[in-house]
């Protein structure tokens, strides 16, 4: 073991700089500054090279991270990317974005009485370096594969099995509706939690890899799934989660209630230099709003910091349960508060006010009731507590459900769960259609983006299996 490590009872835990909520409110970059390499080769040294790594147990994907932890201290930034990357096709981006306070750093075992290791930080800074100093390479299979295999989606899902795919010679084309390549990467998620051109480098290398982009592609429009099974030996459906769950009140219909992935969208197209007329008109933009975000996760918490950054008058959080119970990171919560947003704890919407537009949102006071089998505690309204919000832009970030695959698809024969995620046998991640896979939040629900690769990963090694099965049969 190395002689600089152990250090967490000399060193403190430190986060690399973060800019100041004035200067951060202003643009949509990243909010923390990039460790310098002391600095990360400092907090790397806090490790405790624990005999059960709670860390790497609690990450979706496994990663090794005392080792690379290790490797980091020692000054060995290459063979520490190696590491990082064996487990993991996006290090840069879960050290920019993964919730590490509810997985690795959340169950650092040093964490009670020193504070948790800054793991994702390191992780961001390891990968940031192996980019910057040419250390990833396009993909060079040691040998080509005639199998073609069709990947529906160019989200995290999609993008980790293409990349595990050409990594063993097969011949991988990418399938997106949306015009660039990435997901709610791209769209969903706003800029100063992850800047575009992190995720513009991960789908650049798989082009250069000879992985085929067909974008702006929309499967039952431009192909049915039964005419992709036709071109390709498989297919990996990967489409994610994009239908917003809906919220029966009344007044609901007013104008300016928006569902929130159509205005994060709008937002990342406009910092992409895009014309949006619904943005350029105001109705996706918060300039000088009174905004109000219904909901507690993450989404609500790019919602209503994007809010403040476009120039809202006033932006208010509305979540039914409280702080201690709210899905969202702790992290983005307190970047929240900082940069201005209001929450209303235990607070739910019971109606929206207005005559053609939204002017208020009539809401009532929660408490939490008897926990259940579970031990969570149910929400329930308070008699006589309703109170107005003023409100000129209410955004609705209640979650996401799968859309209605076999009909967008012109596949009824693709199999549904009552849910409508994608039914598939988990040992071999294939649906009732042979040689069609499926993985990530269109099997799962909606989650992590860390789950998401786990997904992808595993479903290219069902793939591989799948096809060198056949290709032995057929010899």
């Amino acid at each position: 073991m190395a002689d600089d490590l152990l250090k967490f009872v000399s060193i403190d835990q430190q986060m690399p700089t973060k800019r100041t909520a004035g200067d951060r409110k202003a643009d949509f970059d990243e909010i923390y500054d990039e460790f310098d390499t002391e600095g990360a080769k400092e907090q790397a040294s806090r490790c405790s090279q624990c005999g059960v790594p709670f860390c790497h147990i609690h990450c979706p994907l496994g990663n090794n991270i005392p080792d690379w932890l290790r490797l980091t201290a020692e000054g060995r930034l290459e063979d520490a990317y190696e590491m990082a990357s064996s487990t993991n096709n996006m290090p840069e981006i879960c050290g920019r974005i993964c919730p590490q306070d509810r997985l690795c750093e959340g169950n650092c075992v040093i964490e009670k009485d020193f504070d948790s290791v800054t793991i994702g930080s390191v992780e961001k800074y390891i990968a940031d370096t192996a980019w910057e100093n040419g250390w990833i390479k396009p993909i060079a299979p040691a040998a080509e594969r005639k199998e073609s295999i069709g990947i529906i989606g160019a989200g995290p899902a999609g993008l980790a099995a293409a990349e595990e795919l050409r990594k063993d010679g097969f011949q991988v084309h990418i399938y997106d509706r949306h015009d660039r390549a990435g997901g709610l990467l791209v769209y969903g998620i706003p800029g100063f939690k992850l800047e575009k051109d992190v995720v513009g480098r991960r789908t650049g290398r798989l082009e250069q890899s000879g992985i085929t982009f067909h974008l702006d592609y929309e499967i039952g429009r431009e192909a049915t799934l039964s005419e992709l099974r036709e071109k390709h030996d498989a297919l990996l459906i990967a489409t994610g989660v994009y239908r917003a769950r809906g919220l029966k009140a009344p007044g609901v219909g007013l104008g300016n209630i928006r569902e929130a992935l159509d205005y994060l969208t709008a937002s990342n197209k406009v910092g992409f230099g895009d014309s949006v007329p619904e943005y350029e008109s105001g109705a996706l933009n918060a300039e000088g709003k009174n905004v109000v975000v219904i909901g507690g996760g993450d989404t609500a918490m790019d919602c209503v910091r994007t809010a403040v950054r476009q120039g809202a008058k006033s932006v208010k959080c509305l979540y039914r349960r409280d702080r201690a119970n709210m899905p969202g990171s702790v992290r983005e919560v307190q970047n929240a508060e900082e940069e201005g947003v209001e929450f209303e704890w235990l607070c739910g919407p019971e109606a929206f006010l207005g005559g053609e537009n939204v002017e208020a949102v009539r809401a009532y006071r929660m408490r939490l009731g008897a926990p259940d089998a579970t031990g969570r505690q149910a929400p329930e309204p308070v008699p006589d507590s309703t109170f107005n919000i003023d409100c000129d832009l209410a955004i609705l970030a209640l979650g996401f459900e799968p859309e209605d695959l076999p009909a967008l698809f012109g596949s009824p024969e693709l199999r549904v769960t009552r849910w409508g995620t994608v039914t598939v046998d988990h040992a071999s991640m294939m649906t009732n259609l042979p040689g069609v896979f499926a993985a990530g939040d269109i099997v799962r629900g909606a989650s992590l983006v860390v789950w998401a690769i786990r997904d992808g990963r595993d479903a290219a090694e069902n793939i591989k299996s799948y096809l060198t099965a056949k290709q032995q049969d057929a010899a």
